[in-house]
């Protein structure tokens, strides 16, 4: 079974948190949900979250993906977090899957991961994209890294992450119970 963790710091879009979480979790896949700290981590609109694990008790060998919500403050708190920057490295140097969404590929460019890819972020922060290429999509995959665009995506962007892991099979099966259609 894979496993992914998703980090949450204070100001996490809730929304991106929860969908990816909840999809990942009907699809079979152990999600840990990672805390920059141990007590419970403040949404951006004070929905508590208690973490599993903190990112100290992360191994990069065990995980086969690192989620990054959006979300401010919770980017901004994730991107001057110095841990965050060294698994999101770590997890590269492994060629090993990242993924983020809304603000979140912003973190991923700052830490140089970007760099010749295509990508995609919440549209007013295209700027934040420096070394990608800008990909106007609701999802895009380049190699190892998907990225998305918002809230609104937080569902084709959790499938696609399903589709990833663990197949399209599982992702349409996951879908159908949920009502939904994949590929939409």
């Amino acid at each position: 079974m894979p496993k992914v963790a998703i980090l949450l710091a204070p100001g996490y879009e809730e929304l991106e948190a929860v969908t990816v979480i909840d999809v990942l979790r009907r699809a079979g896949v152990e999600v840990l949900i990672a805390g920059l700290q141990k007590e419970p981590v403040p949404s951006a609109r004070e929905v508590k979250i208690v973490p599993d694990v903190t990112i100290d008790e992360l191994d990069p060998e065990e995980l086969d993906l690192v989620i990054l919500p959006g979300g401010l403050p919770g980017v901004a708190n994730l991107k001057k977090d110095p841990r965050v920057k060294e698994l999101i490295n770590k997890m590269q140097e492994k060629g090993k899957m990242c993924a983020a969404i809304c603000a979140a590929p912003g973190a991923l460019a700052a830490f140089g991961v970007l760099k010749g890819k295509r990508a995609t972020i919440y549209p007013s922060l295209k700027e934040e994209l420096t070394g990608a290429e800008l990909a106007d999509e609701p999802v895009v995959v380049d190699g190892n890294i998907v990225t998305s665009q918002g809230p609104g995506t937080a569902l084709p962007f959790a499938f696609k992450l399903v589709e990833l892991l663990v197949g399209s099979e599982k992702a349409r099966e996951v879908a159908q119970a949920m009502l939904l259609k994949w590929p939409n």
